[in-house]
């Protein structure tokens, strides 16, 4: 499914479902599926493999990080459904005794694969950085996240390797319909509650410097899930990385962001902030406002944010949150197209969009047969060949990895 508007699959278009993947059940959701006898798609309200009559339910995959799905699971929505919790609903198919999910691998890197990350070896290594930071809110503070919410980026920092977070911010100036860690009361519930104090600089820097001297080719970033705008924070994300750079020149700080305060970001570049990910839906400034709901700012300041990285020498990625049958579109591939022409980024992020699929395009305003689609995977492609000077993948690079491409 792509909207509401609903697909048939070829072998191609599938792939085993990569480990570290989740099967999830959708109550109050039906599976659609395509009858060959009645050549049309049909719901399939009960279980068609046993006599006794039995409801059954649509089914779909979390992908695996690293991963992008190109379609949404097939299904119709029954009376009284509630809105799906914050996850991405890649298709998902059973032959032969073995999953497969509608999807395309953007990244090989093993950065969030769980088989590199031993729990006890975390926990082990969560009791020694009590003792290496006592008083240390902000690890106090990412103990929670790894132990209690399973946050791949925090059990990173505790396994000291790859992207050490450096959460901040508890406040924002949007009001994004997936924030993960910022909902209404009515809506559906958070899945990484965020931060509920500003560290000071020194709490920051003291973190950031241990994971730089502990990890080779090591990244540490602002602007984490369990987060709020970390611009919002800027007077102490400005002083934290001053006194980071004023101990080490290894390392790239990074920083994640809606890129809302082009003046905040040109203080912090000055400070010694290596890069940046702008976080963007839609590169139609109609349905990034319907999406991210900006308070005191526009699409302007985001574009003028990417234009002052870029002319302070930085490395910007966009963050590229992908919808099937929104992304794909053709009038947002045009929309996309002529912001890569004219930005000169330096990688795009393939990151699954984690909303209601059906709910997404309603909130969006956009009805079903709007959107003439030329497939995910089709799209990257198309940009590979247009621009083969651009990055591709998931996660945040190493200064090695931006060296090697």
């Amino acid at each position: 499914m792509k909207g509401a508007e609903f697909f048939r699959l070829s072998p191609g278009s599938l792939i085993k479902l990569p480990a570290d993947s989740e099967l999830f059940m959708l109550p109050g959701r039906v599976p659609v599926g395509f009858d060959p006898e009645k050549r049309s798609f049909v719901q399939l309200k009960n279980n068609p493999l046993i006599k006794k009559k039995e409801s059954c339910y649509a089914v779909a995959a979390f992908l695996a990080p690293g991963y992008t799905a190109t379609h949404s699971s097939a299904f119709a929505e029954q009376k009284k459904t509630n809105k799906l919790p914050l996850f991405s609903y890649a298709a998902a198919v059973l032959y032969k005794n073995e999953f497969y999910a509608a999807g395309i691998r953007v990244d090989r890197e093993k950065r969030q694969s769980l088989a590199g990350m031993d729990i006890k070896k975390v926990r082990k290594n969560v009791k020694l950085f009590e003792k290496i930071f006592p008083k240390n809110r902000l690890v106090r503070h990412l103990e929670t996240c790894a132990l209690t919410y399973g946050c791949p980026a925090a059990k990173n920092f505790f396994l000291k390797r790859y992207e050490g977070p450096l959460p901040t911010s508890p406040f924002c100036n949007a009001r994004c319909l997936g924030c993960i860690s910022h909902q209404p009361s009515s809506s559906c519930s958070v899945s990484q509650p965020r931060i509920k104090f500003v560290p000071t600089d020194s709490e920051i820097a003291s973190v950031a410097l241990f994971h730089i001297q502990n990890v080779r080719e090591a990244i540490v970033s602002f602007g984490q899930g369990c987060e709020g705008e970390p611009l919002m924070v800027g007077d102490t994300l400005e002083k934290a990385i001053k006194l980071i750079r004023k101990k080490t020149s290894k390392g790239i700080i990074n920083l994640n962001t809606n890129a809302s305060k082009p003046d905040v970001l040109g203080r912090l570049f000055r400070a010694g902030l290596d890069s940046i990910r702008v976080s963007v839906n839609s590169f139609q400034e109609e349905y990034y406002r319907k999406y991210y709901k900006p308070k005191d700012y526009s699409f302007k300041e985001v574009l003028k944010s990417i234009k002052t990285a870029k002319t302070k020498g930085a490395f910007v990625s966009i963050n590229y949150l992908v919808m099937p049958g929104f992304t794909d579109s053709q009038k947002e591939v045009n929309a996309f197209c002529k912001f890569v022409g004219k930005q000169k980024i330096d990688m795009i992020q393939w990151r699954n969009l984690n909303y209601d699929p059906v709910l997404y395009f309603k909130e969006l305003g956009i009805k079903s047969g709007q959107n003439n689609m030329i497939g995910i995977d089709t799209l990257i492609r198309k940009i590979k060949k247009n621009y083969p000077s651009l990055m591709h993948g998931y996660f945040n690079p190493s200064r090695r990895r931006i060296s090697g491409a």
